[in-house]
C-alpha cells in the first residue's frame, strides 16, 4: 500500500500495531518476554540461553553474542529484532541492511536495567504488567538496601581472567545492595571492558575480603586464583572466602540479575558480614 492509498476512515488492525514476531539476539528479553506471557511472540532466540531453561527446547536458535545466522534471522521473518550493547552493533547493521526493524538496549545500571524491560513491555502490549514486575524488584532492591548490615565486607568481583576485569556497573550496584563494598566501585561508570582491566598487584594493595568470580561463558577457577602470585596476602584468600556465581544468573541485563543473581550476592556477602 502506497503512501497516498490509506483511505479515510480505514482502520489499522490493533493487534499490528505492536510485534507479531521477534527474535532475541540476548537472553534477558527472552526471559521477561517469558515472565509476560509472551513467549508465543518468540520466533528466535540466542543459543546461549538457558532462562527458562524450556525455551532452548521451543524456539530456534539464531545466534550467538557476537555472531548471528542473519539468513536464518531473515527467514523467520521477524517484525522485531531484539539486541544488546554496542557488541552487537555490526548484527544490528547488517539486518537494518536487509530491511528489518531493530531495537538495541543499552542498559547498564539497575535503573536502566528496570526502564528497558519496562520499554519492551510496552512494545508488546504488556505496559501494566511489565511495571508489576519492575515495581516488585524496586521494592526488594530497597528493602534489602535498608537492612544492610553497619560493616560492609570488601568485595572483589572478578568478570574476566585475561586479563583481570572487575565487574560491570549493575553487578557493582548489587554487590552494594547485598551489603558489600566493590573495591574497584570507580570504575563500574565504564561502558567497555578494557576501561575495567585491573592490576593483579592493585588487587592486592586493595585486599578484598571476599572474591566473587564469574567468568562469562567459563567455569570459575578458585583454586587456580588462590595460587596467583602474591595473592596469599590477600584477606580473601586466607580465609577461603573466594567464590564463584554462575555467569548466566549475573552477567546478563535482565531478571536473572536482578534475582538469582542478587540472592546469590547476598548469600555470600551477608553471610562474611562481621
Amino acid at each position: 500500500m502506497g503512501a497516498g492509498s490509506f483511505k479515510k476512515g480505514q482502520m489499522i488492525s490493533r493487534d499490528r500495531q505492536y510485534p507479531q514476531r521477534i527474535v532475541c539476539l540476548t537472553e534477558e528479553t527472552t526471559e521477561f518476554l517469558y515472565l509476560l506471557g509472551c513467549e508465543d511472540l518468540i520466533a528466535g532466540i540466542s543459543g546461549f540461553t538457558v532462562r527458562p531453561p524450556r525455551a532452548r527446547t521451543e524456539k530456534p536458535k539464531v545466534s550467538t553474542f557476537l555472531e548471528a545466522n542473519v539468513e536464518e534471522i531473515v527467514r523467520l521473518k521477524p517484525d522485531l529484532v531484539l539486541a544488546f550493547s554496542d557488541l552487537q552493533a555490526e548484527i544490528v547493521a547488517k539486518l537494518l541492511r536487509r530491511g528489518l526493524t531493530v531495537m538495541g538496549f543499552n542498559q547498564r545500571s539497575l535503573e536502566e536495567i528496570l526502564g528497558s524491560m519496562e520499554i519492551l513491555g510496552r512494545m508488546v502490549n504488556r505496559g501494566e504488567e511489565a511495571r508489576h514486575l519492575t515495581d516488585s524488584w524496586r521494592q526488594r532492591i530497597e528493602s534489602l538496601r535498608l537492612s544492610v548490615p553497619p560493616v560492609r565486607p570488601s568485595v572483589y568481583f572478578e568478570e574476566w581472567k585475561e586479563p583481570l576485569i572487575s565487574c560491570i556497573r549493575w553487578v557493582s550496584e548489587l554487590i552494594e545492595v547485598a551489603g558489600g563494598e566493590d573495591v574497584f566501585r570507580e570504575l563500574r561508570g565504564s561502558h567497555e571492558a578494557q576501561g575495567r582491566v585491573v592490576d593483579p598487584a592493585e588487587v592486592v594493595r586493595r585486599n578484598p575480603d571476599i572474591i566473587i568470580g564469574s567468568w562469562c561463558g567459563r567455569p570459575f577457577k578458585r583454586d587456580e586464583v588462590m595460587r596467583r602470585p602474591g595473592w596469599e596476602k590477600i584477606t580473601a584468600v586466607q580465609t577461603g572466602r573466594v567464590y564463584e556465581i554462575d555467569s548466566s544468573i549475573i552477567l546478563q541485563p535482565g531478571p536473572a540479575a536482578l534475582t538469582d543473581g542478587l540472592d546469590a550476592l547476598c548469600r555470600i556477602v551477608r553471610n562474611a558480614a562481621p
